[in-house]
């Protein structure tokens, strides 16, 4: 089991706000924090100690939120999503900014964000914005997954470090049907009277096995996206596997994960199970 976490940064806001992200989770959860930054092997002289100063500002940053957490720094060379990638097979997780300096100021998560989620071994976080609303909810999307179950074992981790309650989203589309099919309407309200059940029922167990937490549940009629944005509007962090069912295997990064990333303000975590080999 990991006893860090690493946070990388650029000198920009958004990585700012995930140091302040990552000391806050270091000190809840008992971590380490390893504070890293890469610069690109071809940067020399100036660019360099650009790169020192960004990183020792990131350190005292983190020392004046993370109270009594170890801080580590590293300064790296190479390319920044490798490096990070790297980091990522020892961590408990890698937290990141929506995006950084390098970035387009209309993009709302950089490239840089995106894949790093999609490769990483474990949870990576990408922060918008640091500051807590005071929800207390942890909001979880799940669908059965390998990558939802390993998305849920890292919220009740989350949940259970911030006192939060823990809201799973099994968002459900009814298929489309022929205009015939209006014959069968009875069959499809079984149908789907049947799809909520057995999204709850898969709750069940994960209520039972974490009896000191509250966890709520719904089964929203709607795309997962649009439900996880509107069920992120009362959360302090969204957590996602990296892709569910019905992704194609080659896909690093799901519809419904670069969805949330692109769309929910709050701080999103990726997950992914570290056991299986992707290619």
């Amino acid at each position: 089991m990991s006893t860090h976490i690493v946070v990388g940064v650029d000198g920009s806001a958004p990585a700012t706000e995930a140091v302040e992200w990552a000391a806050a989770d270091a000190r809840r959860r008992g971590l380490d924090l390893r504070i890293v930054h890469v610069c690109p092997e071809w940067w020399h002289g100036e660019n360099v100690e650009h790169c020192a100063r960004a990183l020792e500002a990131a350190a005292e940053r983190a020392r004046e939120r993370a109270g009594d957490v170890k801080v580590t720094t590293e300064l790296l060379s190479g390319n920044v999503v490798e490096e990070l990638i790297r980091e990522s097979a020892t961590a408990d997780s890698v937290v990141l900014g929506s995006r950084g300096l390098g970035g387009f100021a209309g993009m709302v998560v950089g490239s840089v964000s995106v894949g790093v989620a999609g490769h990483a071994a474990g949870p990576v976080v990408v922060v918008r914005t640091a500051a807590t609303a005071g929800h207390a909810t942890v909001v979880v999307g799940y669908d059965g997954s390998d990558d939802a179950r390993a998305a849920m074992e890292y919220a009740v981790e989350q949940a259970r470090s911030r006192g939060a309650r823990l809201h799973v989203v099994s968002a459900w589309q009814v298929p489309v049907f022929s205009p015939y099919a209006v014959a069968y309407n009875s069959l499809i309200e079984e149908a789907v009277r049947q799809a909520r059940e057995a999204a709850h029922e898969c709750v069940v167990p994960w209520r039972a096995a974490n009896p000191d937490l509250v966890i709520t549940d719904e089964q929203p009629c709607a795309h997962p996206v649009s439900a996880l944005i509107q069920a992120a509007g009362s959360a302090d962090l969204v957590v996602v596997g990296s892709r569910g069912r019905g992704g194609f295997a080659a896909a690093v990064l799901g519809s419904v994960s670069q969805g949330v990333l692109h769309h929910v303000t709050c701080p999103v975590a990726v997950v992914r199970p570290r056991t299986e080999e992707r290619s």
